[in-house]
């Protein structure tokens, strides 16, 4: 598989639906996680990221206008020790209490499965990065529907030991716009990550989502030699 341009990629279709990006720094040396939402209906635009004690969490901007929270408020991103959790739905809280447990990734997401939300059953993406001893690795996974069918949830894990550097993955809800939602398919696409700051590479993804569709984007760069992290959030509604 070639690296394509991760702006070119986003820009391809004007609505990937929920996106995570995971990879590393062309010098080596930092960690790189991106994560954004999007939305057609009122109720998913009507939401921000705002910070918490070990992430983020999704909001509502207009709480008056909030109709249904149950899939689109929750944690996206939750920091487990030299772990970092990010995924498009309560299963980071799944993720975060099993691993605690001394469960695995894969087994703590063993326990969920693709959205109730018929006729698309959005798929559940979720990642995690792990930076410790001057060291890192991430892994990606997926639940979904089979072909759109509930009665069979597909589940894949893709792992990634001493990531290359200038390289990251990228893996999204959606192939596109539709009725009902095609989900994503095939392995996270490879994507190219310069060594651009965490201001420039956060605006290079936020400009190339659909400015209709765009809700929030989250990004966090970690040091993978000493473990410090940076974030930042840019929300369309303010």
């Amino acid at each position: 598989m070639k690296a394509v341009s991760l702006e070119k990629e986003i820009a391809s279709t004007s609505y990937p639906g929920r996106g995570i990006v995971l990879g590393r720094t062309a010098d080596g040396a930092k960690a790189v996680i991106a994560y954004f939402i999007m939305g057609r209906s009122e109720n998913s635009r009507n939401r921000i990221f705002a910070p918490t004690e070990d992430g983020i969490k999704t909001e509502a901007f207009d709480p008056s206008k909030l109709v249904d929270p149950s899939l689109i408020i929750y944690s996206p991103v939750r920091v487990l020790g030299n772990k970092t959790i990010v995924t498009n739905g309560d299963q980071t809280d799944t993720i975060y209490d099993l691993m605690n447990q001394q469960l695995t990734f894969e087994q703590a997401l063993r326990t969920r499965e693709f959205e109730p939300d018929a006729p698309n059953y959005t798929p559940r993406i979720s990642g995690i990065v792990k930076c410790s001893d001057g060291k890192m690795n991430y892994a990606l996974s997926i639940l979904k529907s089979a072909e759109g069918n509930p009665e069979c949830c597909e589940r894949y894990t893709f792992t990634y030991d001493a990531p290359l550097a200038g390289k990251g993955r990228f893996i999204h809800t959606y192939m596109g716009d539709g009725n009902p939602l095609p989900s994503f398919e095939g392995e996270p696409t490879l994507v190219e990550i310069e060594n651009d700051s965490i201001d420039v590479f956060a605006d290079k993804i936020w400009n190339a989502l659909d400015n209709d569709n765009k809700v929030s984007l989250y990004v966090r760069y970690i040091d993978i030699a000493t473990g410090e992290a940076k974030s930042k959030i840019i929300n369309k509604n303010k």
